[in-house]
Parts: C-alpha cells; sequence; structure tokens
C-alpha cells in the first residue's frame, strides 16, 4: 500500500543546531528510493508502507549513532485505497479550490 506521511525526527540532548541530523536523514530517505519533500518542519515523504517505515528507523538509528541520546519522533500517515494520490495532487485539489469565487 502506498502512502504519503510527513515526518519529523527530532534530536533530544544533541545541541542547538540540528541541521547534521537532517541532512543524515535526508541521505537515508533519498537513498530509500521514496519521493522526499523537505520543509521546515520536517519532511514529506511518499512510497510504500514498508520501505518509508525502514527509512523512518534507518533515520532514527543513524540520529543515535551521531550521539543523539534521546529522539522524539512525529509520524502522521494518509493513506488510500480507493486511487492514488500524490501530496502534489493534495495541494492541487486545495489551490483549485482556493481560486473558486465563493458565493
Amino acid at each position: 500500500m502506498k502512502i504519503n506521511a510527513m515526518v519529523s525526527v527530532i534530536p533530544v540532548g544533541a545541541g542547538v543546531s540540528l541541521s547534521n541530523y537532517i541532512a543524515a536523514c535526508e541521505r537515508i530517505l533519498s537513498e530509500a528510493g521514496i519521493k522526499q519533500q523537505l520543509h521546515a518542519h520536517g519532511t514529506n515523504v511518499e512510497g510504500e508502507w514498508d520501505q518509508v517505515l525502514k527509512a523512518i528507523k534507518d533515520c532514527v538509528d543513524t540520529v543515535h549513532s551521531m550521539g543523539a541520546p534521546r529522539i522524539s519522533t512525529f509520524i502522521k500517515i494518509s493513506s488510500r485505497t480507493d486511487r492514488p494520490q500524490s501530496s502534489e495532487d493534495m495541494i492541487r485539489s486545495v489551490e483549485k479550490k482556493l481560486q473558486q469565487t465563493v458565493g
């Protein structure tokens, strides 16, 4: 089953700058072959259920191996069985409604 997910892996007790940890996770997601889009508060990912969850686990394992003693991970998952839907499809749907005249 294909899913769309938003993931945010937050190292706790790892200092003020988190960009090295984020970059490591972005590399893992890219190498996993799943679609990804980094944003200010996490990353949107799309792919097969098992593939996405394995990539998230690999991110957590890597961030721990980089010295983060604790990690808080937020995952929001969207799935559909009636038809395929990408993140871009979801955004386009809302943008289309925003362009429609109200009234």
